[in-house]
């Protein structure tokens, strides 16, 4: 499902304008963006959370050459499904 199948699911469910759903999809999507960006993450019960993590530095390999290589430290977003989801999922 892409960003324009979901606004349509959504629209229909809310019996809101696409437009408007479009707006508010897009607006959680920039409030959850900057709450993981600043280390503050977003927490919905029984569906999941939204936080970021912070991944060491290691050595990695070229798979065209095998050369080694350095990649460094970095923060990346993740995403931990709630109890709730990962039930609905089984």
């Amino acid at each position: 499902m892409n960003k324009a199948e979901l606004v349509e699911a959504i629209s229909k469910i809310t019996q809101h304008t696409k437009a408007d759903t479009e707006r508010t999809l897009d607006a959680f999507i920039e409030t959850v963006t900057r709450n993981v960006k600043k280390k503050d993450g977003v927490k919905l019960v029984g569906f999941g959370t939204f936080t970021s993590s912070q991944r060491k530095a290691r050595v990695g390999r070229n798979p065209q050459t095998g050369e080694e290589i350095q990649i460094p430290a970095r923060r990346v977003p993740v995403f931990r499904p709630g109890k709730e989801l990962k039930d609905s999922v089984r």
